[in-house]
């Protein structure tokens, strides 16, 4: 079965700021079909590959990588912003457009060989999934491959992501 699912995505003109037009997914979530079309599409290619971990974003990609998680019977971590996790964390700091983040997970989250995919809903710019990617990386684990729902091209984060490769199921060229 063939399903269109960006006739899911409602989209929000000046959000959360003038000039952005905000690809939302929360009818696509709220869809018991499109979200397990979304999910089974989105394990499909690492069902022969041994993963250990999903290690999915804050927040929405928690929604994204936890059923993926379950599917591949790995198992499921957390990254979050500084003071969410309540274990002892390593941290990563990034810059953005305008200013930095700082993105945790706890100490004892991944080890050296451990296969990961990393998971959110959207690759925007890439920032947040390129420092997503250093963590892991820090613990001495592979990342296999990034998954996202949807990937914005028009913001080049894929770019940024290389030489790791991006499985989006849907692309935004505008």
């Amino acid at each position: 079965m063939d399903l269109d699912l960006k006739q899911f995505i409602r989209e929000i003109p000046d959000f959360p700021k003038k000039g952005i037009n905000f690809k939302d997914i929360t009818p696509l979530l709220a869809d018991a079909k499109a979200f397990a079309y979304a999910v089974d599409s989105l394990t499909k290619p690492y069902i022969s590959k041994k993963i250990d971990y999903v290690v999915c974003i804050e927040a929405r990609g928690f929604v994204i990588g936890a059923p993926i998680a379950y599917k591949l019977g790995a198992g499921v971590i957390m990254v979050r912003k500084p003071g969410k996790l309540p274990y002892e964390c390593s941290s990563l700091s990034y810059d953005l457009e305008y200013g930095s983040a700082t993105l945790e997970m706890h100490k004892d989250a991944l080890k050296k060989g451990d296969r990961v995919i990393i998971a959110d809903d959207v690759l925007a710019t890439g920032g947040t999934a390129l420092a997503t990617i250093g963590l892991a990386e820090s613990f001495g684990a592979e990342v296999v491959d990034t998954a996202f729902l949807a990937e914005l091209s028009f913001l080049k984060g894929a770019e940024k992501l290389k030489p790791h490769t991006v499985n989006a199921l849907l692309k935004f060229d505008y």
